[in-house]
């Protein structure tokens, strides 16, 4: 038997999750499998249902993502903070059979299905245990985009993309069932949920996971055995900066086998910042919520700013044109949408044909959006998505990274965002959106760009902001600075 959670078929007293001062081990794992099932079933639904579980900061709920999923079900996690007209469109969509909260008094009435405790739901008395769930094209989750270009989607992952993906990240980062996952992030996103949650159920370790992101808690629980951290680099930045008025800070990610960025691209300043106070480097990696993970960088691979790696094992990957067309270049100039096809592509977006056919053509190739350019041994340099982040200013093609990577090289410059803007004689301008530290004119940044990178490649606008708009994953909503 495949089991995509191999150690609940034969668990014991290993300690599988941790959060707070709350742990269960993989036979308690185990049993609140049976016991979940064993829920299910009673109130009419078998394997295969359809059911959904509330992201509430708390150890059940990181017990109930787990068990729906080895039990069979299928899972639809809700994030709380959710608006009243996504969550609406969400529910009405997946058609959850059941819902599950730790704190169900905290989102009573929020949508037409009743939540369930989860407490007794998971402790009540599981009888005997059955196997789990196998490693097939089932689904397995089924994960709402960010909604940027209209109302969410609902992507459908089956447990076969989950363990592909996962088996072949834990070949490129040498991740073993020594290594307890430290992570602060959301389990309703790929990041949190399938590598952080999942990945560490798979492979075989821990993962402590902290519902809010404090450094010095993250320093200590990086101290403490063997560690892998992931995170976004908003929280890498906020760890250097910490990591500078406190030691422990530099201990604890000093201490850390290995540093993982993902959801957003690293600069360049905070990853030197990091790699002077530790002598670590952080390595990047790129996927989404349909794919997964496409890309790597490996512990043996050389440093190189901005690059997210080469595709994983098992995974092709090319870059097309704006017709589709495969682009040969590998000159890290040329920038192409990244397009890819393996075992870890979705099965579709429930629902929506229509959109899944727009994203995924027969021969299996899933088109991505992102643009990027690709060095001669096919490492990626990630510059944008092609909705909002290809400008095409002058005659050229400018990706918005590029330009962001730069004003961040500025020492004057604490966040930035890039973007096109309609110009009559240029066709777009490259419009920047920067948070300062220190008061910098805005001709200063423009110079700045300009020396370093293509002059036509500089701002034509610079306004400064107080903050940038980001989602919860820390990823810059560029549609909000378009509105003012």
């Amino acid at each position: 038997m495949n089991a995509l959670f191999p150690r609940l078929e034969a668990p014991g007293d290993d300690v599988a999750l941790k959060v707070g001062g709350g742990a269960v081990t993989s036979l308690q794992l185990a049993e609140a499998t049976a016991a979940l099932r064993a829920r299910v079933t009673q109130a009419g639904f078998g394997a295969g249902a359809r059911i959904a579980v509330w992201t509430q900061g708390s150890l059940e709920t990181a017990i109930a993502l787990v068990a729906g999923a080895a039990a069979g079900f299928e899972v639809v996690p809700l994030d709380p903070k959710l608006g009243p007209l996504e969550l609406s469109h969400i529910v009405k969509d997946a058609a959850p059979v059941m819902a599950f909260g730790a704190d169900p008094a905290a989102v009573a009435g929020r949508i037409a299905v009743e939540t369930l405790p989860l407490s007794p739901a998971l402790r009540a008395h599981p009888g005997p245990r059955a196997p789990t769930r196998e490693v097939d094209d089932a689904p397995l989750l089924i994960l709402y985009t960010s909604g940027t270009t209209g109302l969410p989607k609902g992507a459908v992952l089956t447990a076969r993309n989950v363990a592909f993906d996962l088996d072949a990240l834990a070949k490129a980062w040498r991740w073993t069932a020594a290594d307890t996952v430290v992570h602060a992030l959301p389990l309703f996103h790929v990041h949190g949920l399938v590598l952080g949650l999942y990945g560490s159920i798979r492979v075989g370790g821990a993962l402590n996971w902290f519902p809010r992101f404090l450094p010095r808690e993250i320093s200590e629980a990086l101290s403490e055995g063997t560690t892998v951290f992931f995170a976004v680099p908003t929280m890498f930045h906020r760890l250097s900066e910490a990591a500078e008025a406190d030691p422990e800070v530099i201990r604890g990610l000093r201490h850390a086998r290995l540093l993982v960025s993902g959801s957003a691209a690293l600069p360049q300043r905070d990853q030197l910042r990091l790699e002077a106070l530790t002598g670590r480097r952080v390595l990047e990696r790129y996927g989404l919520t349909e794919t997964l993970i496409n890309c790597a960088v490996r512990l043996d691979d050389p440093p190189a700013a901005g690059v997210v790696g080469a595709a994983i094992d098992g995974i092709e990957l090319k870059l097309v044109d704006d017709e589709r067309r495969t682009l040969d270049a590998r000159d890290d100039s040329t920038i192409g949408e990244i397009a890819v096809r393996g075992p870890h592509v979705f099965a579709g977006y429930l629902n929506r044909p229509d959109a899944t056919a727009a994203v995924k053509d027969a021969d299996g190739w899933f088109f991505t959006g992102d643009l990027a350019c690709m060095k001669p041994d096919g490492r990626l340099r990630i510059v944008g998505r092609r909705a909002t982040d290809l400008i095409k200013c002058g005659g050229y093609k400018v990706g918005a990274g590029e330009v962001e990577a730069a004003l961040l090289e500025h020492p004057a410059v604490r966040e930035a965002a890039v973007l096109g803007a309609p110009d009559d004689d240029l066709g777009e301008r490259i419009v920047a959106y920067v948070v300062l530290s220190r008061p910098a004119p805005a001709q200063e940044l423009q110079d700045f760009v300009a020396s370093q990178l293509s002059p036509h490649k500089r701002p034509r606008e610079v306004h400064f902001v107080d903050e940038l708009p980001r989602n919860a994953m820390g990823k810059v909503v560029k549609a909000k600075l378009r509105r003012g």
